[in-house]
């Protein structure tokens, strides 16, 4: 199952392990995210590092972890649809563009905004436990 993910749920398996770290370790899932997420993320690397109390060693290692579960997708690949995805919150419009340009099933995101648009579905941690056969990631 194909599904975009918003950087909320990355930073959410980023502080701390939790359903979203045990969601996005889950192999019934094919992760995707706009190359915007990485911005997102690096612009609050320190205050992220603090709240799940890792060093700077350990937090680049986990991202690096996350990461190798979500494929990024560059701007030039969902650009196209930007125009047509405005929505109230400029910072959903990635998402819901990458959404479309991939066919995605979904994005994955706890935004209220996204919840609001009509242009692709929008999952929950419970949407996804849903679909899942194995939502585990005790190894990490």
């Amino acid at each position: 199952m194909k599904i975009i993910i918003d950087a909320n749920r990355i930073v959410a398996a980023l502080v701390k392990q939790s359903t979203t770290r045990d969601i996005l370790f889950d192999s019934e899932f094919e992760f995707l995210t706009p190359d915007y997420s990485i911005s997102e993320i690096n612009e609050h690397k320190e205050e992220l590092q603090k709240k799940a109390k890792l060093t700077t060693e350990e937090f680049d290692l986990l991202l690096s972890l996350i990461f190798e579960r979500i494929t990024i997708l560059p701007e030039q690949e969902y650009s196209d649809f930007v125009k047509t995805c405005k929505v109230c919150d400029v910072d959903d419009t990635p998402y819901l563009a990458a959404c479309l340009a991939t066919k995605a099933q979904g994005v994955w995101s706890h935004d209220p905004h996204l919840s609001k648009q009509d242009k692709a579905k929008v999952f929950t941690n419970i949407d996804l436990l849903n679909f899942s056969r194995s939502a585990k990631s005790d190894w990490i």
